[in-house]
C-alpha cells in the first residue's frame, strides 16, 4: 500500500466528515450482489471500524453473512482495498470502543455527544465491525 493510502486511513479521532467518508462495497446476505453505499469509518487504538447510530443496517447484515468487503477511499487518495469485516461482539470492548468512536464524534464539531445515555444507546443498539485490511494491502 502507498504512502497516499496510508495517509488516507491515517485519521484522528476527531476527523472531519470529508476525511471520514468512504464508500465500501458488500455482498448482498440475501441476493449475494455487490452493494456499494458511501459511509464514515473511524481510526480508533491503530485500528478501523465501521458504525452508526443505533438501528438496523443492511451493510452490516451484508457482512454478517459474507465478511468480505472493498474500502473505496476517496479523500486524499482514490484506491479500493479488499478488506473483511469483523463483528465485534465482546461487550466491554464494544463499549470501549464506542467511547471512543462517540468522543471523537463529539470533538469532529458536535455531530453527536458521547453522553453516558448515547453511549448506552450505541453499545446496545448500534452495528460496529473491525475493518481487517487483506494481508497485501495491510495498511
Amino acid at each position: 500500500m502507498n504512502d497516499d493510502v496510508h495517509a488516507a486511513l491515517d485519521i484522528a479521532p476527531d476527523a472531519s466528515s470529508r476525511e471520514r467518508t468512504v464508500d465500501i462495497t458488500t455482498y448482498g446476505a440475501s441476493s449475494g450482489e455487490p452493494r456499494r453505499i458511501e459511509i464514515w469509518f473511524h481510526h480508533v487504538d491503530g485500528r478501523w471500524f465501521l458504525s452508526g447510530s443505533p438501528g438496523r443496517r443492511d451493510w452490516y447484515a451484508n457482512l454478517l453473512k459474507d465478511p468480505r468487503m472493498v474500502v473505496h477511499l476517496k479523500h486524499g487518495v482514490t484506491a479500493d482495498v479488499a478488506a473483511r469485516g469483523v463483528q465485534i461482539t465482546d461487550p466491554h470492548e464494544k463499549r470501549r470502543l464506542v467511547t471512543l468512536i462517540l468522543h471523537g464524534l463529539e470533538r469532529m464539531g458536535g455531530w453527536t455527544t458521547a453522553s453516558a445515555e448515547n453511549i448506552d444507546a450505541w453499545t446496545r443498539g448500534s452495528p460496529l465491525v473491525e475493518i481487517e485490511f487483506e494481508e497485501n494491502s495491510t495498511p
